[in-house]
């Protein structure tokens, strides 16, 4: 009965601790969450900032599974490059050594209920604040108080061996320092990284059992080698279902974990003299009280010098590296070509939706291109009476049926982000974009029903007079110039002059609408016109009209301001009676 207990004290306590780690890790990543966009720049320099970067995320976030994952979203989106991504990964493998220095320097040296308690406190009033970054400021202080009680609470869990000589003859088989017995342990530890998902946890775990005297140096070691090798896992679940460059991100982890874990064994006691040797002591001439109180600083050191190493030793053939991952992960058609599908990391990896948005952000930016395309390649078939309109049209037709997959996809993707969404300004974000994508979609539509009205036009061999022809060319292209001038600003808030800027093409738009609308009037009211053609003309300057409310439309979603709803029916008083 009593070993039972014993087992549920460990397991709450690694429960309680892990459930620091992720108040801890989220409460930091949603107050860093609108500095994404800066690292994510930061990332993309070169591969020795890109370990830095790698390297300083993760001690912010504490969670080398929470970098690796954001790694592969960032590449599944097509924001960074493999090379970029593998050192970032690099960096993380050493940032996450931060947790074994926390546990090994304030875990075991000082009373760690006091610094819980006091965490707590401070975070208990913040958590009732109005200001979201306060209470983010909570989650922080409140995961660490709540670490730090799972680590003493799992401390003081693990039962005291020392006049046990059945559990001391079975725990020496471990730490007999054979090569079998460290390959054991290599894949206990992976073993237990894989279940409770977390590193960081499984160092914990490590150091905690060798402070309390059941684990001796080369079994400890051999299992922190392991845990390396588990924390892949994480990675490799996220990139199940995304691109292949994502799958290859998740590859170049493994390997590298795995490469560098293999390489360690086969060095294993020149690099534990290694280890010994920076340490202070000499960890070999320690036994009882005093090997157990240096041993988790020895492990740390460890868990630092190996990843570190392992860094440098792949630091030089990155290129390469990635060269090979992408031969061993080689690039397949996954759909049918001309349709759309938009990637990403879902389910328990949501994070933070500031990633997500950098990501929606590019797909919208290409959705834009494509209304661009379609709105030339209307005017190329205005002006080109000889071209062959039913390559034209189903050309068109592809586009606009793209342009619909594109806005119901990442819409969809945007409303599972609002309900995950973790501070206003993220929801306000998140309907901006879903606003932009809904205005590009009807620009789409306009522009494929533009298209249809020009193949009736010369399929029924209509002809327009010279002003009449020159008007609507002129017209289109103050359009064009509009809708270019939109999508040359969605990356950024427009200013209130850009915004002004907007508002004047809207007026030109309009005013040139108005005397088009009268002129078509003016001939059908002399009865010197063809009504057909005339209702024809009246249907290009409706659809233009409306492409130019939809970039206004557009402009004030970038400018945050009230929105502007197209006039589907907008006419004149005159041409309301036609």
């Amino acid at each position: 009965m009593k070993t039972i207990v014993i087992f549920f004290q460990i397991v709450g306590s690694l429960g309680l601790f892990l459930f620091g780690i992720k108040l801890l890790s989220e409460g930091l990543q949603k107050s860093a969450g609108d500095k994404m966009k800066a690292i994510l720049k930061l990332m993309t320099k070169n591969r020795l900032v890109s370990i830095i970067t790698g390297l300083l995320i993760t001690i912010i976030i504490q969670s080398s599974s929470a970098t690796t994952v954001m790694v592969v979203s960032f590449v599944n989106a097509g924001l960074m490059g493999l090379t970029q991504a593998i050192g970032v990964i690099l960096g993380a493998n050493i940032g996450t050594t931060f947790t074994g220095w926390m546990v090994a320097l304030l875990g075991f040296k000082i009373d760690i209920t006091i610094l819980a308690l006091v965490s707590i406190a401070f975070a208990a009033p913040m958590m009732f604040s109005k200001k979201s970054s306060t209470r983010d400021g909570a989650d922080v202080l409140l995961g660490f108080g709540i670490l730090f009680l799972g680590l003493n609470f799992m401390s003081h869990s693990m039962p005291d061996i020392t006049g046990n000589v059945d559990a001391l003859a079975f725990l020496s088989t471990f730490n007999s320092d054979t090569v079998w017995m460290n390959l054991l342990c290599i894949l206990l530890g992976t073993l237990v990284t894989i279940i409770v998902q977390s590193s960081s946890a499984a160092m914990a775990m490590t150091l905690t059992m060798a402070y309390n005297g059941w684990l001796g140096v080369t079994a400890a070691a051999a299992l922190i080698l392991g845990s390396n090798i588990g924390t892949t896992i994480t990675a490799y679940l996220a990139s199940i279902g995304t691109s292949t460059t994502a799958k290859r991100a998740a590859w170049a982890h493994i390997i590298f974990n795995v490469v560098g874990s293999i390489i360690a064994l086969v060095f294993f006691h020149p690099l534990l003299e290694l280890v010994n040797w920076i340490t202070p002591g000499n960890i070999y001439k320690l036994s009882g009280t005093a090997l157990a109180t240096q041993l988790p600083l020895f492990l740390a050191m460890f868990h630092s010098v190996f990843n570190v190493i392992n860094t440098v030793l792949f630091f030089p053939f990155v290129r390469q590296y990635a060269a090979f991952i992408k031969r061993l992960v080689p690039a397949k058609a996954e759909y049918d070509e001309g349709t759309y599908h938009f990637k990403y990391i879902g389910g328990i990896f949501i994070d933070s939706p500031e990633i997500y948005m950098l990501a929606i952000r590019d797909e919208i930016k290409k959705m834009a291109n494509l209304a661009c395309t379609m709105l030339t390649r209307y005017r190329t078939m205005f002006n080109n009476p000889e071209a062959t309109m039913e390559t034209d049209v189903q050309a068109m037709k592809k586009d606009e049926e793209y342009a619909d997959q594109m806005q119901e996809q990442l819409s969809d993707f945007c409303v599972h982000l609002l309900q995950d969404s973790q501070t206003p300004t993220n929801a306000s974000s998140l309907n901006c974009l879903i606003r932009v994508m809904d205005e590009l979609e009807s620009v789409t539509d306009s522009c494929f029903n533009l298209a249809l009205l020009s193949q009736r036009r010369y399929n029924q061999k209509w002809v327009f007079d010279a002003s009449t022809d020159k008007d609507l060319r002129d017209y289109q292209s103050l359009v064009q110039e509009f809708l270019d001038y939109v999508r040359d600003r969605m990356d950024r808030t427009l200013t209130k002059a850009e915004m002004q800027k907007a508002n004047e093409f809207e007026e030109q738009i309009n005013s040139y609408r108005n005397s088009l609308s009268q002129m078509v009037q003016d001939r059908l009211s002399d009865g010197k016109a063809d009504v057909r053609t005339e209702l024809l003309i009246l249907e290009k300057i409706r659809h233009l009209e409306h492409i130019g409310d939809y970039c206004t439309n557009i402009a004030e979603a970038y400018h945050q301001a009230v929105k502007h709803t197209p006039m589907l029916q907008k006419r004149t008083g005159k041409s309301t009676e036609l």
